[in-house]
């Protein structure tokens, strides 16, 4: 069976470097992009089944990202790793089309659990985040 094609982006190569490390092991990392422009793109090229993405990035931010992918009718479920808690964020993310709705403080528990219920046809936010 093929591995899950995930697509990451992220402004800062830490975070990617992190996610990448993470996830390469069970998941085929099909590249990643440091902005919102690139992400859209690299969706429309490389049709990976998953889209981990930050809120924050330039040039397009990751809302504005996934609202655009939304309107061509991606297939690419898309999961926000992000620093921001705040209940506006969470609603602006499903709002746009998200899946999943993970903080960068949680990503080595919450993250592939996240993907998989996405995948599933469901939603996943943070364990960290107060109901």
């Amino acid at each position: 069976m093929s591995k899950i094609r995930v697509l990451l982006a992220d402004d800062h190569e830490t975070v990617l470097a992190r996610v990448r490390g993470l996830l390469s092991e069970d998941f085929d990392i099909v590249g990643t992009v440091n902005n919102g422009r690139d992400a859209v793109a690299e969706v429309e090229r490389l049709d990976p089944d998953v889209l981990v993405i930050d809120i924050s990035m330039p040039i397009l931010d990751g809302l504005q990202a996934t609202q655009r992918l939304q309107a061509k009718n991606r297939r690419a479920k898309v999961i926000f790793l992000t620093v921001h808690k705040d209940r506006d964020f969470i609603a602006a993310a499903f709002s746009a089309g998200a899946s999943g709705y993970v903080t960068k403080e949680d990503v080595m528990t919450d993250l592939v659990p996240a993907i998989c219920e996405a995948l599933q046809g469901g939603t996943y936010v943070s364990q960290s985040i107060p109901p």
